[in-house]
């Protein structure tokens, strides 16, 4: 019982962190540009194929710089001349434009890789047991996701806060103005912002690509959880954007592995309730069957409860 609780709680640590790496892009392009990128999980899934071909070819620690660098790259020239284009027009055009670019990536990565999933595979020089937990040799490859992620935080969270130019790019979104009377280049900060956060999103895919599967569904499957993350977190916040991920990572981790369902915790009290007496199948289903859902239940309290998120300073 305490092995299984000391690796499922390291493992959904891991998981939340994982889930903070693809959302801190979207978090900071949002925080500091007010851009919600519908397109940040398909760049995400860019990334874990680029990932793979590239560590194929040359290496997996190239694929780790490049493949983000390519990913930046791209996301900068995106902002430059396509999302700036359509910032005059209002947030809607914006969601549509980023909307298409999704469609494009979808289908692109269909053409190129195909429609089925590709072998990517954790690296050999990271696919060994770094330690023992009770008797469970656990991986290091793991514990190297956890590690960047928690650089990439303390990194992010330094610029921001504490650099000069995090100031410049705090008080472009406010005062974009002002910031350009000072000699600053507010749209040049901008693309910057919008090629850091793609970058992160590919950085995110290149790292999650050997342990989610590298399909053209990944995008989908993870596109949902990665919004909810940034609203339970606050619309722009790094630290909510943490510390919702590892939320969400722990209770996803502990709920799939808890085979308990309603009619066994009344069972467990003393109450006599044949199915179909209380709440009918329902009494059957278990912790397991619906975590699935759990981040989205998670997701409707906060916008009842708080709906600026755990430390959003707007609603959403």
């Amino acid at each position: 019982m305490l092995e299984q609780l000391a690796i499922s709680t390291l493992n959904g640590i891991i998981y939340g962190m994982l889930l903070f790496m693809l959302a801190s892009g979207l978090t900071l392009i949002f925080g500091m540009m007010g851009v919600l990128n519908l397109a940040h999980a398909s760049m995400y899934m860019l990334g874990a194929y680029l990932g793979y071909q590239i560590s194929k070819t040359i290496g997996f620690l190239p694929a780790l710089i490049l493949g983000p660098l390519a990913l930046g790259l791209g996301g900068a020239l995106l902002e430059r001349y396509g999302l700036r284009r359509v910032h005059q027009h209002g947030h809607v055009s914006e969601l549509l434009f980023t909307f298409g670019v999704a469609f494009m990536i979808q289908e692109a990565v269909q053409m190129i890789w195909g429609r089925i999933g590709v072998p990517y595979r954790v690296p050999p020089e990271l696919d060994f047991p770094l330690f023992r937990l009770f008797d469970t040799p656990y991986p290091a490859y793991r514990i190297f996701v956890l590690v960047l992620a928690v650089a990439i935080f303390v990194g992010l969270f330094a610029i921001l806060s504490r650099s000069r130019i995090g100031l410049v790019i705090r008080a472009a979104l406010t005062h974009p103005n002002m910031v350009g009377m000072l000699g600053h280049n507010v749209p040049q900060v901008f693309m910057l912002v919008f090629g850091v956060g793609a970058g992160l999103a590919g950085l995110a895919g290149v790292i999650g690509g050997p342990i989610f599967v590298t399909s053209p569904n990944m995008a989908g499957a993870l596109g949902a959880i990665l919004f909810t993350v940034v609203v339970i977190g606050g619309l722009g916040s790094l630290p909510g954007a943490l510390l919702a991920s590892l939320l969400i990572g722990l209770v996803q981790t502990f709920a799939v592995v808890m085979d308990v369902s309603l009619d066994d915790f009344i069972k467990a009290i003393g109450v006599d309730a044949k199915a179909g007496n209380i709440l009918g199948d329902i009494q059957h289903t278990t912790i397991a069957q619906i975590a699935p859902i759990l981040p989205y239940l998670m997701l409707l309290v906060m916008l009842v409860v708080r709906p600026r998120g755990l430390f959003g300073s707007r609603d959403v």
